[in-house]
């Protein structure tokens, strides 16, 4: 053991089983480093934060009671599950967390055993946790399976799903409702704590059952009056367990998150019950044990690199305006000029800029939780009734809408304006919250109008464009980060629907771009002029309305027709495929034509430049997919040119 080590206890542990094999009273200790230790090597790799802090005491609790990996632990999303990382064997990479070839940000099964289920999207976890606790009926097998959930993933409705089929099961399940935002809870002290520790005894459930099997023999009025006795004793502690004993859950709590004379005993006596489901409602704070993240609104939810000291967040070089803020920016001057115009997220105002319309508008701003199904419905009711609602997603989270986007807005032809952030590959969160699909998933529908901005004036004007669409949906799709920091409009001017833009010509080689990735396109053609190949540049604005006079010119014009986004197979270029196919074109072979998509993987985290160049979709790529058309080898071709 180092003697100047901040964490001389947690040198020691290696797995969750020499955790184990400590006295009670060192479990406190472990705790304390295990927070040093997370603020540490979150100061270096950035990330997730203000979660991972409020969840330490739990997270050494469960590892200490539990039997785990044997017992199956579930952390719903994964970004609070550092300092889980810290304690399973993973503390020796803990300062390569999202970065290339390093730690995911999130829980990933093939990272460890005690990662059961891997995760990044919300409110999956009482649902996985369920399938895995029928899996050991099943089997006959006897291990415990714990779902650890916040209070923001109870706001989607799966997780309620969920419970439901729990309750109607019986099965044994425990799920820890981790709460350190609703405030459904009193203030807890020794009172909640001793009833928790109580009701969640052996003794009181066999008493309990007990008087169950004599009420039924009781007359009907005496047994009502003796069932509700119980419940207001019950009620007494619970304010706001009623829910979840409805669902068929046994409620437990609220107790103190932090304190682990309540935790520990609670927890055992719950890892005991041999019926289920139940639910063990523990109150906590985000960003506990680092003053900074405590005094912050946001508690330091996500940070980059920080001085540990002070918690100052290292400033990124002033650039380009983030995309985001040019969406709310954007939206703001629309709706100061049309006041149908609302915003509506997913608990995401301030990833897709709608913060900055709340703040302008904030009774024309709806945050709906993690709830994206409601937002998209929510939003094709808005529409019906004549206002101009923006559903503001992720990419990678509209996907949980899509039956909604078809059946609620696309069917019925509602202009519901889709402002699609995060689309392409986003870095360090790697495959889970990359943007990879929308093109294809959006494309196949009939009634809507589909954008990607090529830069952020482009943004200016395709917001505007959306206000101007009032017969049918649209989506506007553009990148996490910053823009190229190009001179900006005063005001977006509709664009015309369904036409693209030339940027540059040439005679013999056609980049078709659709999205950001119009930048790499300009510097292939630079390098390729350079090998004597006169190239055109297009930028396509819309995929759907494809702009077809545009696509049979480039392709009459030139050798070499190539697309190129930032999305998956079954997008843009498959549009622009099946168009030339329809019109003959390709049987001629007068134009060699080719299509460049992300690659048919889900990309692991890294930077997004590197994750680019893996995909084959910068410059270079560029470059080699141009030489490959043309049956020639572009090292060859670079040696002449040399």
């Amino acid at each position: 053991m180092n003697a100047y080590s901040k964490t001389p206890l947690l040198d020691t542990i290696r797995t969750p089983e020499d955790l184990r094999k400590l006295k009670v009273e060192q479990v406190r200790q472990v705790a304390d480093e295990l927070r040093q230790e997370t603020i540490d090597a979150v100061s270096v790799t950035g990330g997730h934060f203000g979660a991972g802090l409020g969840v330490v005491e739990l997270t050494t609790a469960i590892h200490y009671v539990f039997d785990t990996p044997r017992d199956r632990l579930i952390w719903d999303v994964g970004h609070q599950a550092y300092p889980h990382k810290i304690l399973t064997g993973r503390r020796d990479r803990i300062r390569t967390l999202r970065t290339g070839g390093g730690l995911s940000g999130f829980t990933k099964r093939s990272e460890s055993d005690y990662d059961p289920f891997g995760a990044a999207h919300s409110s999956t976890s009482i649902s996985a946790g369920l399938g895995m606790a029928v899996a050991r009926d099943l089997s006959g097998g006897k291990n415990n399976v714990i779902a650890v959930i916040g209070d923001g993933a109870m706001s989607a409705g799966m997780a309620y799903e969920a419970m439901n089929n729990a309750g109607a099961m019986n099965s044994r399940l425990i799920v820890i409702l981790n709460d350190n935002d609703m405030s459904i809870a009193p203030p807890v002290g020794a009172m909640s704590a001793y009833l928790s520790r109580l009701y969640s005894g052996k003794t009181y459930r066999t008493l309990r059952d007990a008087a169950k099997q004599i009420n039924k023999r009781l007359p009907k009025i005496l047994a009502n009056r003796a069932n509700r006795v119980e419940e207001y004793s019950r009620g007494f502690m619970m304010d706001g367990g009623t829910l979840f004993e409805e669902l068929g859950f046994y409620y437990v709590g609220p107790i103190d998150g932090h304190n682990l004379d309540h935790l520990l005993p609670v927890l055992k006596n719950v890892r005991d019950m041999e019926e289920g489901p139940i639910l063990v409602h523990v109150v906590t704070q985000k960003g506990k044990g680092y003053g900074p993240a405590e005094a912050s609104a946001d508690k330091y939810h996500a940070v980059v690199k920080f001085d540990v000291a002070t918690g100052t967040q290292a400033k990124a070089k002033p650039n380009a305006p983030a995309y985001q803020n040019v969406f709310g920016q954007s939206l703001v001057k629309e709706a100061q000029k049309d006041d149908k115009i609302v915003a509506i997220t997913a608990a995401m105002p301030s990833g897709t800029g709608v913060d900055i319309f709340n703040k302008a508008f904030p009774d024309r701003t709806f945050d709906v939780g993690i709830a994206e199904q409601h937002a998209v419905t929510f939003a094709a009711g808005l529409a019906s009734e004549g206002y101009k609602p923006f559903c503001a997603i992720y990419s990678t989270f509209l996907q949980r809408g899509y039956d909604q986007i078809v059946h609620d807005v696309a069917i019925q032809s509602l202009p519901v304006r889709f402002a699609i952030d995060r689309a392409g590959l986003v870095g360090a969160d790697g495959a889970t919250h990359a943007g990879s699909f929308d093109n294809a998933y959006l494309g196949c529908l009939p009634n809507m109008v589909i954008m990607a901005a090529a830069d952020e004036a482009e943004l200016v004007h395709m917001v505007a464009t959306q206000v101007a669409i009032d017969d049918r949906p649209s989506s506007l799709r553009y990148p996490r980060g910053e823009g190229r920091g190009i001179e900006m409009p005063d005001v977006g001017v509709p664009l015309e629907i369904g036409k693209g833009r030339m940027i540059r010509q040439g005679n013999k080689i056609a980049l078709l771009s659709f999205g950001t990735r119009l930048a790499e396109c300009e510097k292939a053609a630079d390098e390729l002029a350079a090998h004597g190949l006169s190239t055109s540049i297009a930028d396509a604005r819309f995929m759907k309305p494809l702009d077809t006079e545009l696509v049979l010119k480039l392709a009459r014009d030139h050798d070499v027709l190539i697309t190129i986004e930032e999305g998956s197979i079954g997008g843009f270029g498959s549009h622009v495929a099946q168009f030339l196919t329809d019109q003959g074109v390709l049987d001629t072979g007068m134009v060699r034509f080719r299509s460049m998509v992300l690659p048919d993987v889900f990309q692991d985290h890294d930077t997004p430049a590197a994750m680019y160049a893996r995909a084959g979709l910068d410059a270079k790529g560029i470059v080699a997919k141009v030489f490959e058309a043309l049956g020639k080898d572009v090292k060859a071709e670079t040696v002449k040119l040399a």
